[in-house]
């Protein structure tokens, strides 16, 4: 086998593992966006609350 050869196997071998590992992370990534959106809505509803609880309560006393 001559170097050219050996040269190509190895590349196509890289971009294979490549895409392989490209497409494993494509859905975990989907996850992660999901969870980060669920996370950040979370956060703005207690947020939210709170706010409302402040203004609630000062508007008692």
């Amino acid at each position: 086998m001559d170097e050219r050869n050996k040269y190509s196997l190895d590349r196509e071998r890289g971009l294979l593992r490549m895409a392989r590992s490209l497409r494993q992370k494509l859905p975990r990534q989907g996850r992660i966006v999901y969870r980060q959106v669920m996370r950040g809505a979370a956060y703005s509803l207690g947020s939210g609350a709170v706010s409302l609880v402040i203004v609630w309560f000062e508007a008692r006393h």
